[in-house]
């Protein structure tokens, strides 16, 4: 059974930065691709960031230049550095890995950006 386990989100003023983190099971994390999504209210949930198992990165474009995701493989975490953050960020952020055509989620952890 694949366990991601997020951690990190919280409320933060604009301009404020946030850090989150997936730990996933050892063998997928190693040989699947991660990536973050975010669920606005009323908002279907959208890919945000992604990363390979070989490290190639692809961000939506609302992020670029403000969020960076990176994979620790000898803890099994990924991370998004969220940096600027905007009230346009508020969502709940998922933690997903995708390997061999099947998916695993974590919980979702709230992200809060006030004016």
């Amino acid at each position: 059974q694949v366990q991601l386990v997020e951690s990190g989100g919280g409320l933060v003023q604009a301009g404020g930065s946030l850090r989150l983190s997936c730990a996933a099971s050892g063998i997928i994390f190693r040989i699947g691709d991660m990536g973050w999504y975010r669920q606005a209210p009323g908002k279907q949930r959208e890919l945000v960031a992604a990363i390979t198992a070989g490290g190639i990165t692809n961000y939506v474009d609302s992020v670029k230049g403000r969020f960076t995701i990176s994979r620790d493989n000898a803890k099994n975490t990924v991370y998004l550095q969220m940096n600027s953050l905007k009230p346009e960020d508020t969502a709940v952020y998922y933690c997903n890995v995708h390997w061999f055509g099947r998916d695993a989620w974590g919980q979702g952890t709230l992200v809060t950006v006030s004016s």
